[in-house]
């Protein structure tokens, strides 16, 4: 058999770039990181979800601690903002959103305030001046004493709590009470009892860094000078200001103005470099059909503690994870799309190398399930399937995660293939193409549905068994790919050009690719023809699993479940079943680049019902079958067969190579060669385990023991006088530990490999 060649240099081939615009543009379809809606419809924006979250969990001091990021004074805020939030709350759409403003309110009045100041905290070189009052230069001084720098404000006002109830006198006597103490906590300068005027402001001019003033100030003294109420400043007047509309807009414009002291602070443009400012659109999806309906609780002129955490707690916590909850794949690494492909991204295009992303780009089973329920149609298999060509066409991928796979598409295509017209015919109509793993796993159900459609189809029905070369498409060798095409299209226009009859959905999916192929799955023909005589249905409800290959493929899945319903099977309603079915865990190869999250995906599959599974892709039937699940392939009730326990991998090759010399004698009448072994060779329980999970044939073993044969090279194991032998076999080390019962009688107890090449020195 071929063996393929291991990467064996730095040298890049071919580099299959991904533009940066182009994978922006990809990641953008992630709404993951969106924020909720009422995050979204905040100009300050307040994170909702965490504020909602601590106040539900009754952790009003980290309540707090959100609803200080965006408020210095936040029972003032609390008492006045005008809640855009509430009104963009999806629960809303159900019955009542939350009173997202009433629980800030008791957040803000039973939560334990943070501690500012200090001695150790460092203040900013740069000075500001404030000029003026109300609630814009309220918050304003708070922002700046947030953001450390030395402010002192020049107002009208005899004392510090004149300065506060100038427009807040909306406030109970608790919340101003609470409000001024806050204020007298903070680290600014005041100067009470002061003319405002523009003498006082040049005069000041030349002792601070940054001068701001309230839009009163700034109106009456300088109406000549319109502020700019995108950027909160008057050039000609070198102030600082801005809006006072209502609560909200005084908060939101003070934010907006401390950034611009930042920008002028620095000596910069204080129109560059904003970030997105205000409130802004979301496209985060929500599912709300599992969102309970239950009824906001009665305010009575506010929340008592209690009672805003019973409010806080009716909160679903807007969030997309469709992605998340449906595949393994991507619940495994605990990573939403957007980032994943990012970092994927970063590892083909930019490292270039051998890193920790390989990985799972080798682990995605490319099925495409994501796109379907995304609402976005974010698809992760595009980006993973990329990845792998563009890391082969570097020479980067390492072959270990795929090579198995690939040597045996390639033994099924090679020692194991068969192409051959139907007894009696030079040239036929159909050909029936079962798949390299309806071949491995049920040989029997596979003769058994070509000597059918043999006797039922006229114009004669040639026969080939080899694989479609999904596999090398998955591993993304997109060169054995071509070659894999083109031999099939030789062996096809060899049979006369026929149209295929597909006994596995990849298969029809990866052949209709194929330029000038007429391609049908064989369920079509058995609905045309009617069923085989001895078909029959189980006995028990039962639920159908779709397979990746027949995603998108309405036609497929319509077929699947009618003939399943003429079988007289009972097929279960499961969630994710038709174009929303997850993988078994085989596609993409999966399996065998992590095993981990390949078992993650068939667990997945199977927790959608306790009952037995009809499938109609032998790999889902092998996958379900190996977790001890009861599981059956259509074409096995229709023909009345039975595979039996799933076959190991060596076992598979044996199945292949059986059922093409059982073919040959008995239909084409030619005998091949069966290779005998001229010694015994016995396998433990333990070994054939090992062999199985460790992916080592009984091919490989035979090799070592024939080469200790020859040479009678082994290693003695002194605890448990037990032999080592090795043997390089292709691009892996296989060491067998044995035991000798005899000359030519040999019992296997352990087997395992590297990827080394051991050198012997001589002397």
């Amino acid at each position: 058999m071929s063996q393929i060649q291991e990467r064996g240099s730095t040298h890049v081939y071919k580099v299959n770039k991904i533009s940066k615009e182009e994978m922006e543009s990809m990641v953008e379809r992630c709404v993951y990181e969106h924020p909720p809606f009422c995050s979204a419809a905040c100009p300050l924006k307040l994170d909702v979800r965490a504020f909602l979250d601590a106040a539900a969990a009754g952790n009003f001091k980290k309540a707090l601690q959100q609803y200080e990021k965006i408020a210095p004074f936040p029972l003032l805020l609390a008492a006045g903002c005008d809640a855009p939030c509430e009104k963009k709350c999806r629960l809303g759409e159900i019955g009542d959103g939350v009173a997202i403003r009433a629980v800030e309110e008791a957040v803000a009045r039973y939560g334990e305030a943070t501690k500012t100041g200090g001695v150790f905290r460092t203040r900013k070189k740069k000075s500001a001046a404030l000029f003026g009052s109300g609630l814009f230069a309220l918050f304003l001084a708070g922002e700046l004493e947030k953001k450390a720098y030395p402010l002192t404000v020049f107002c009208e006002q005899p004392d510090l709590e004149s300065f506060l109830r100038c427009e807040a006198d909306f406030l109970d006597d608790d919340a101003f009470r609470a409000e001024l103490k806050r204020l007298r906590g903070k680290e600014i300068g005041f100067v009470f009892d002061c003319r405002i005027t523009r003498e006082l402001i040049e005069e000041k001019r030349g002792s601070f860094d940054v001068l701001c003033c309230s839009e009163a100030v700034h109106a009456a003294l300088y109406p000549e000078a319109p502020c700019a109420p995108e950027l909160m400043y008057c050039p000609d007047a070198g102030l600082v200001t801005g809006p006072t509309e209502g609560v909200l807009g005084a908060a939101f414009g003070a934010k907006k103005a401390a950034l611009t002291v930042d920008r002028l602070a620095q000596k910069l443009d204080p129109s560059n470099t904003r970030g997105t400012e205000g409130a802004v659109e979301s496209q985060l999806y929500t599912d709300l059909s599992e969102a309970k309906r239950l009824a906001r609780v009665p305010l009575d002129g506010g929340y008592s503690k209690e009672a805003a955490i019973e409010e806080a707690g009716r909160c679903i916590r807007c969030h997309c994870e469709e992605c998340l909850k449906s595949c393994a794949f991507l619940k495994h690494y605990k990573k939403h799309p957007g980032l994943l492909s990012k970092e994927i991204y970063n590892n083909t295009q930019i490292i270039m190398g051998d890193h920790q992303l390989n990985k799972p780009m080798n682990s995605c089973s490319l099925c495409g399930q994501c796109s379907v329920v995304c609402p976005n149609g974010f698809d992760m298999a595009q980006v993973c399937h990329r990845a792998r060509q563009n890391m082969v066409s570097t020479d980067k991928m390492p072959l270990a995660p795929h090579e198995f796979a690939l040597l045996d598409m390639l033994f099924s295509n090679e020692e194991a293939f068969l192409s051959r017209p139907q007894p009696g015919f030079e040239r036929c109509k159909y050909v029936f193409f079962p798949g390299c793993q309806a071949v491995a796993i049920a040989p029997e159900t596979v003769r058994a549905a070509y000597e059918d459609l043999c006797a039922r189809l006229p114009g004669g029905v040639a026969l080939m068994l080899g694989c479609c070369g999904a596999i090398c498409d998955w591993a993304g060798r997109y060169e054995m790919e071509a070659q894999t095409r083109e031999f099939i299209d030789q062996e096809l226009a060899r049979l006369g050009d026929p149209i295929v009859i597909a006994g596995c959905p990849t298969c029809k999916k990866e052949l209709s690719t194929h330029e000038g192929i007429s391609i049908k799955g064989i369920w079509d023909v058995l609905l045309e023809l009617g069923l085989p005589e001895g078909a029959h249905g189980l006995d028990r409800p039962a639920a159908l699993h779709d397979s990746c290959g027949a995603r998108g493929d309405e036609e497929t899945q319509a077929a699947i479940r009618t003939l399943a319903a003429r079988l007289g099977c009972e097929l279960i309603d499961t969630p994710y079943s038709g174009d929303r079915s997850p993988c078994c865990g085989y596609g993409g190869l999966a399996a065998y680049a992590n095993r981990e999250v390949a078992a993650e995906m068939t667990e997945k599959c199977l927790e959608r019902s306790d009952a037995p599974y009809i499938s109609y892709c032998m790999a889902c039937r092998d996958r379900f079958a190996r977790k001890g699940r009861e599981s059956r392939h259509l074409l096995e009730l229709c023909y009345g067969t039975d595979a039996g326990a799933p076959p190991d991998i060596s076992e598979k090759r044996r199945n292949r190579l059986a059922l093409k010399r059982e073919l040959l004698l008995d239909l084409w009448h030619e005998e091949t060669a069966e290779m005998k072994l001229d010694f015994e060779l016995n396998y433990t329980d333990e070994a054939r385990r090992m062999m199985d999970e460790r992916m080592i044939l009984t091919d490989d073993v035979i090799a070592v023991l024939q080469d200790f044969r020859e040479t009678g090279e082994a290693i003695l194991d002194g605890e448990d006088g037990m032999l080592v032998a090795r043997k390089r076999v292709g691009n892996a080390t296989f060491w067998v530990k044995f035991t000798q019962e005899s000359e030519d009688s040999f019992t296997v107890h352990r087997a395992y490999s590297h990827r080394m090449n051991v050198v012997k020195r001589e002397g």
